[in-house]
């Protein structure tokens, strides 16, 4: 489904990708390992469009994304789960999920924001947002609570439901597990198996290795900049490199 060949990412006169390539088959749990800094956001922005790239092709099924801009990946049914969750923390919990389904919605973005609500007029929206709420009990308890008021968890949540709204085809999620404790790190993954099951796709960027080659199918590995290893997870887990730098094993 996704083919991103030789993408290369500069910030002024630093390089942050160079040449990568990767690809993301249909109903697949691609992970994207690799420590701090090693380019893995920078690739995942540039494939949604939020960064441009200075070499390299996008590929998306049949369609190029290549200069895209994010509305239109959004379009295309790419959905990312930012790191740091990005919410509008001063906003409830319904508002939240409802600028997420904006892609569905008709006409201008200053009609969305005055009011928001007005979306929960639309049918489909409102069908979308219950189908969250089913997938994350806890929000759909608290609907009108603020984004800030929520727990580490539950913002995590949030985040997701609110990508899961423009009802992607592939997800796109940068370090889910950041500042969450282990059970509620195993919930998020467990969501991520059902998601899958659903018969979404994801790209998974994650520094936790173990977490994430346990429920993908395949996993790159990123350093300064570079993919430096591949394979199945099995390999990648059974890899005497990956064991030792990444695992924490002998």
């Amino acid at each position: 489904m996704l083919r991103v060949q030789e993408i290369s990412v500069h910030y002024g006169h630093v390089q942050a990708v160079r040449r990568a390539s990767i690809e993301v088959r249909e109903g697949e749990i691609v992970a994207l390992l690799g420590p701090n800094g090693a380019g893995k956001s920078s690739l995942l922005n540039t494939i949604v469009g939020a960064q441009a790239s200075s070499a390299g092709t996008i590929h998306w099924n049949e369609a190029c994304l290549d200069g895209c801009s994010p509305h239109q990946t959004a379009d295309q049914g790419l959905a990312l789960v930012p790191e740091g969750r990005q919410l509008l923390h001063s906003m409830s919990v319904r508002d939240n999920l409802l600028l997420g389904g904006y892609r569905h919605h008709r006409g201008s973005f200053m009609d969305l924001l005055g009011p928001v609500r007005r979306l929960l007029r639309d049918d489909d929206v409102q069908r979308r947002m219950q189908a969250v709420f089913a997938l994350f009990p806890r929000l759909g308890e608290r609907p009108s609570q603020t984004a800030s008021s929520l727990s580490g968890g539950e913002q995590q949540m949030l985040a997701i439901g609110r990508a899961l709204m423009s009802e992607p085809t592939l997800m796109l999620l940068d370090e889910p597990s950041i500042g969450l404790a282990p059970n509620l790190v195993r919930e998020i993954l467990e969501l991520l198996e059902r998601l899958r099951q659903g018969g979404m796709t994801i790209l998974l960027v994650e520094q936790d290795a173990h977490s994430a080659l346990r429920i993908a199918d395949r996993g790159y590995v990123m350093e300064t900049g570079r993919i430096v290893a591949d394979g199945t997870s099995r390999e990648l887990i059974e890899s005497p490199r990956m064991r030792r730098a990444y695992l924490g094993l002998g």
